[in-house]
């Protein structure tokens, strides 16, 4: 028989230490989410202005949300955007991380140091920087530019989930496929992915969720036709106020838990395998 999860023999000291620390968890817990208990139920409220507790619930800003071209035509930019940034990362960051498990590689701690820099760098500052850099190109504006630019923060994610799988993989299984006449392409894709493929497919979760929800480089790069959902939200909010964005809220919240989900589930299949 356990009590608190310990032993029936356990001590008072040890039973009060064990309460006390189920107590701190709870508050820490409740701190996390409890935004999270105004934004849902206040998306579901039939009133047209923020009144917390709600008095009548409904689903009247969903609908608002799905029969609004604005919003509609932000979120197709987002899934779009997304997209497409989630493609290029998940190139560019598998090939990066595969160079970078690489044993004869130079300079790999500055190289890694580098390429995950986009995650510690304020996201004014990359914002500042891809707004000056691609306006010299003719970027800024345009759907490429945004990709680009959240491509830039997106990679980092999909090295960083890569390399972790690549330190458990065995490189003899390359040398094998290779000594058996594979091309290196050959290798990698019949070897090496599937191999790597939780992993891989976490960092495509990561980079499409950061350029899904991501605001500020949004707001430097783009005009209203690419207007993306987090910038339309962030609009709303700027020039009036409408319980919509709590809907759209809610509808990143679900999403962002679902990825969630996929990430802990891929997480557990690559550690069972």
């Amino acid at each position: 028989m356990t009590v608190l999860g310990l032993s029936s023999y356990s001590q008072p000291p040890e039973r009060f230490a064990r309460s006390g620390l189920i107590v701190v968890v709870t508050f820490v817990l409740l701190f996390l989410i409890a935004p999270l208990f105004i934004v849902v139920p206040l998306s579901f409220s039939n009133d047209p202005y923020f009144s917390f507790p709600v008095k009548m619930y409904s689903l009247r800003w969903f609908r608002d949300f799905f029969g609004d071209d604005r919003w509609m035509a932000s979120l197709n930019n987002s899934v779009i955007t997304a997209a497409f940034t989630t493609i290029l990362s998940t190139a560019l960051g598998t090939m990066a991380a595969l160079g970078l498990s690489h044993p004869s590689f130079p300079f790999r701690r500055t190289v890694n140091a580098i390429l995950i820099a986009p995650m510690i760098v304020p996201v004014v500052i990359v914002a500042v920087g891809d707004y000056l850099l691609y306006g010299h190109v003719g970027l800024t504006n345009t759907r490429t530019g945004l990709v680009l630019a959240h491509t830039v923060l997106a990679t980092p994610f999909v090295v960083i989930t890569v390399t972790a799988t690549l330190a458990t993989y065995d490189v003899a299984l390359t040398r094998a496929a290779r000594s058996l006449g594979a091309s290196p392409l050959s290798a990698f894709l019949r070897v090496t992915m599937p191999v790597i493929l939780p992993g891989l497919v976490a960092g495509a979760v990561f980079a499409f969720a950061t350029s899904f929800d991501e605001v500020v480089v949004a707001l430097f790069m783009t005009s209203a036709e690419q207007r993306t959902l987090p910038v339309q939200m962030f609009s709303g909010i700027r020039d009036q106020i409408n319980p919509t964005i709590m809907a759209a809220a809610t509808m990143l919240l679900g999403l962002s838990a679902m990825l969630f989900v996929l990430v802990a589930w891929l997480g557990a299949r690559g550690r069972a395998r």
